[in-house]
C-alpha cells in the first residue's frame, strides 16, 4: 500500500449531498459521459466493419485499432502533466470539439465517394489522441464532482456507463451500418454534442486552486512517475496490465472474426456485444459489493484467474450466440477489479497529481496496446483465430500467476480515510 508523503489531496470546500443521484453536477457529467460512451461505442464498431467493408483484412483493421490506440503511448504523459496544470473542464469541452469534427470527415468523404482507407487511418489517430486527453481529464476530476463518500458508488456508475456503451453501442451500430456505413458516425458525433452542452452546464471546478509555481514540463513528468513507481501496488498493477493489454483490448476483433467465419450478420455480431453489454452492466451494478466481503488485493487476484479461464473458450464456441455468452461472463467479472482497483487508486493520489499519476498509470497499458492489436491482426492473419486465442490465454495465466505470488497485491486493500479512524 501507500506511505504517507509530502502531498496531500486537497477536496473543494462545497459539500455534495449524500446521495449520488441528487448531485446535480454528477448527473450531468455522468448523463453526458453515457451517451457519448454509447456514441463510442457505435464508432468502435462501426470502424473494423468499415475497414473490413473496404479491404477484407483482418490485419488492416487490426492497424486501424492499433493507430487509434498509439498516441496513448506519445501522449500520456504530456497530456497528464498538462491536464494537471489547465481548466479539465475546458480540455474536456475542447476534445470533444475535435473528436466531433474529425469523425465527421467520414461520412462527409463517403457522402461524395472520397473515402480511402489513409483517411480511416488518419481519422483514427486525430481521435485517439483527443480521447487521451479527454480521459485523463475526465478520471482527474471524478472526485472533485463527487465526494468522498461518493467515490465508490461513482466508481460504479463509471462502470455501468462503459457497459451501457458495450451494450447499446454495438446493439446501435449494426443496424446503422447495415443502413449504410455514414449513420454509425454521424450518431457519434451527436453523441459529443450532447457531451459539450452538458460538460458547459456544470458549475463545481473540476481541479482545486492551484497555488505552486509551474515547472519545466518534463520535472513536472519525471515527479508524477517517481511518485507512482513508488507505489508497490500501482508498480505491480501497472507491469502486469502491461503484459494482459497485449490481449485483452483485441477481445473484439476476436469475436467478429470468430463471428464472421460462423457466416453471422452484422446484426448478428451487434447482438454478441449486447449480450456482453448485458454481463458488464449487471457486474457494475454488483461489484461495490464484493469489496464489503473481499479486498483490493483478493478481488484482484480473482479475477485475473477467472480472465486466464474464461479466455480459452472463445475457440470452443459453436454458435454466435455462444460467444456472446462468453462475452458476457468476461465483461461480467471486468467491472469487479475495476471498481476495486480504480477507487483504491483514486483515493490515494493527491489531486495536484491526479492527471499525471494517471497518464502515468495508463501509459504502461499504452505501450502495449498497439502492440497487441497489431500482433493479434497478424496472428489472426496468419495462423488463425486457435493459434492466436491460445497464445492471448498463456499471457493471461502468466498475468494471474504473478498476481498471486506478489505479497503486496495479496495484502492490498483500501486506506481507511483519517476521519474514521
Amino acid at each position: 500500500m501507500s506511505t504517507p508523503n509530502k502531498h496531500t489531496a486537497t477536496r473543494p470546500p462545497a459539500q455534495k449531498p449524500g446521495s449520488l443521484w441528487r448531485n446535480r453536477d454528477y448527473l450531468l457529467l455522468w448523463s453526458g459521459q453515457t451517451i457519448s460512451d454509447v456514441g463510442g461505442g457505435i464508432s468502435q464498431l462501426a470502424f473494423p466493419l468499415l475497414v473490413l467493408y473496404m479491404t477484407h483484412s483482418a490485419l488492416a483493421a487490426a492497424l486501424a485499432g492499433t493507430i487509434r490506440t498509439l498516441p496513448n503511448m506519445l501522449f500520456f504523459l504530456v497530456a497528464g502533466a498538462l491536464v494537471d496544470r489547465y481548466n479539465r473542464k475546458r480540455v474536456m469541452i475542447l476534445c470533444d470539439i475535435g473528436r466531433a469534427c474529425s469523425l465527421l470527415s467520414i461520412p462527409i468523404a463517403l457522402a461524395f465517394h472520397s473515402l480511402t482507407i489513409w483517411q480511416l487511418y488518419i481519422t483514427a489517430f486525430t481521435e485517439g489522441t483527443l480521447l487521451v486527453f479527454f480521459g485523463v481529464a475526465q478520471a482527474s476530476s471524478l472526485s472533485q464532482v463527487a465526494s468522498e463518500e461518493q467515490l465508490p458508488a461513482a466508481m460504479a456508475q463509471q462502470e455501468v456507463v462503459e457497459g451501457t456503451s458495450i451494450l447499446l453501442g454495438p446493439a446501435i451500430a449494426g443496424p446503422l451500418f447495415s443502413l449504410g456505413p455514414i449513420f454509425p458516425f454521424m450518431a457519434d458525433v451527436i453523441s459529443y454534442i450532447i457531451s459539450i452542452a452538458t460538460l458547459s452546464a456544470i458549475r463545481t471546478p473540476f481541479q482545486v486552486q492551484r497555488s505552486q509555481v509551474r515547472r519545466h514540463l518534463i520535472i513536472e513528468i519525471q515527479e508524477g512517475l517517481r511518485w507512482t513507481w513508488r507505489q508497490p501496488v500501482l508498480r505491480i498493477v501497472n507491469v502486469m496490465n502491461t503484459l494482459a493489454a497485449l490481449v485483452v483490448p483485441s477481445g473484439a476483433l476476436i469475436v467478429i472474426v470468430l463471428a464472421k467465419q460462423q457466416h453471422a450478420s452484422d446484426s448478428t455480431i451487434s447482438s454478441i456485444f449486447v449480450i456482453g453489454g448485458l454481463g458488464a452492466i449487471t457486474g457494475s451494478l454488483l461489484a461495490p459489493l464484493a469489496q464489503k466481503f473481499l479486498t483490493v488485493g483478493q478481488i484482484l487476484i480473482l479475477i485475473r484467474w477467472l480472465f486466464a479461464l474464461l479466455w480459452p473458450c472463445y475457440i470452443l464456441a459453436p454458435h454466435p450466440i455462444v460467444l456472446g455468452l462468453i462475452e458476457a461472463c468476461i465483461s461480467f467479472v471486468d467491472p469487479f477489479e475495476d471498481v476495486a482497483y480504480f477507487s483504491y487508486r483514486l483515493a490515494i493520489i493527491p489531486d495536484e497529481l491526479r492527471g499525471r499519476v494517471i497518464s502515468a498509470c495508463r501509459m504502461f497499458t499504452a505501450i502495449s496496446n498497439p502492440v497487441g492489436q497489431f500482433l493479434v491482426g497478424l496472428l489472426l492473419e496468419r495462423y488463425g483465430v486457435q493459434t492466436t486465442v491460445i497464445t492471448g490465454w498463456l499471457i493471461l495465466m502468466l498475468v494471474a500467476t504473478i498476481f498471486s505470488l506478489a505479497p503486496q497485491i495479496r495484502a492490498a486493500r483500501h486506506p481507511v480515510s483519517p476521519a474514521k479512524m
